[in-house]
């Protein structure tokens, strides 16, 4: 019994030092301490979790928002994942302002080939046509289209501003609602209440369940960084700030309201009813997107916001 245990110990001594060779010596046939050992493994998890995060880069969603009055989507498109997000809305009018929705375009393009330049903290949400039954009146699509398909009738230029209820979905928001608004010099409707139009109520349904943190707006044509404010309330020390690095970025004048004429149930001024920093940007002509100026001005929100 004695030599069995005796045995026994000798194999468990030699199992032992089988287990230290096989586990410890690395290749170059050096003895790692214990301790060391641990220390590298370390040290390699940390290099892997100082990669740079590529999830908010990759992220692009598209979600119906809404549907127009003959049915068509309303589509958003997201880019990004970081917690601020920043809304941009084209096409409000329709086939009357169609180069905001191929401004809209581009920059959708943009975002998805240079995902890079969005911040982390920062997601980036594009709603190219709110009013795509208007659009397509003019240029026969309610989705992509080239500079090629715009109706060359004025007339029909100036019926895609309206919905299909014939009504401006830029006179259809809760701030100084009115049934008829004023458009230049033309009576136009604003429905029979605030929201009576799909198209605004999907505004309304995304602002309400997703909070932006700022909305900046595209319409034409007047050449200038317009602000907003509800009821002659005093516009948000936010909206004024990034109103001016806009302006500031894109040489577009900034403006601290619109004087042309009376305007009633407009959309940038009820987001900021509900306290959104917002502003309009207006193109300087009904035909060209002045790329490089909004461009300019988006890289600066982008920058201003991810502080």
């Amino acid at each position: 019994m004695k030599k069995i245990l005796i045995i026994l110990s000798v194999l468990i001594v030699i199992g032992i030092g089988i287990y230290y060779f096989l586990v410890m010596m690395p290749s170059n046939g050096e003895v790692v301490p214990e301790q060391n050992r641990e220390t590298s493994t370390t040290e390699e998890e940390k290099e892997e979790s100082d990669l740079p995060e590529e999830e908010n880069k990759e992220i692009k969603t598209e979600t119906i928002i809404g549907k127009s009055v003959e049915g068509n989507n309303i589509m958003a498109y997201r880019y990004g994942g970081g917690e601020k997000e920043i809304l941009f809305i084209g096409g409000i009018h329709g086939g009357y302002a169609w180069n905001t929705v191929l401004l809209s375009y581009q920059i959708m393009d943009y975002l998805e080939a240079n995902s890079s330049m969005i911040p982390n903290n920062i997601r980036v949400t594009v709603v190219p046509v709110l009013n795509p039954d208007g659009l397509k009146k003019v240029v026969g699509s309610t989705g992509r289209f080239s500079q090629d398909d715009v109706s060359a009738s004025q007339s029909v230029k100036v019926s895609g501003r309206f919905n299909a209820n014939n009504v401006d979905i830029n006179r259809n928001f809760d701030c100084d609602w009115k049934e008829t608004g004023v458009w230049q010099e033309t009576a136009v409707s604003g429905g029979n209440k605030a929201f009576s139009e799909p198209e605004s109520m999907a505004v309304r349904d995304y602002v309400q369940k997703n909070k932006p943190t700022a909305v900046i707006s595209w319409d034409s044509a007047a050449e200038g960084v317009f602000l907003s404010s509800c009821n002659s309330d005093d516009i948000l020390p936010e909206t004024k700030l990034i109103g001016n690095v806009y302006s500031v970025a894109s040489g577009y004048p900034v403006f601290n309201d619109f004087t042309f004429y009376e305007i009633s149930g407009d959309m940038i001024n009820w987001f900021a009813k509900n306290k959104i920093p917002a502003f309009n940007v207006l193109l300087s002509t009904h035909e060209d997107i002045e790329w490089d100026r909004n461009l300019a001005g988006i890289k600066a929100i982008f920058e201003y916001y991810s502080e």
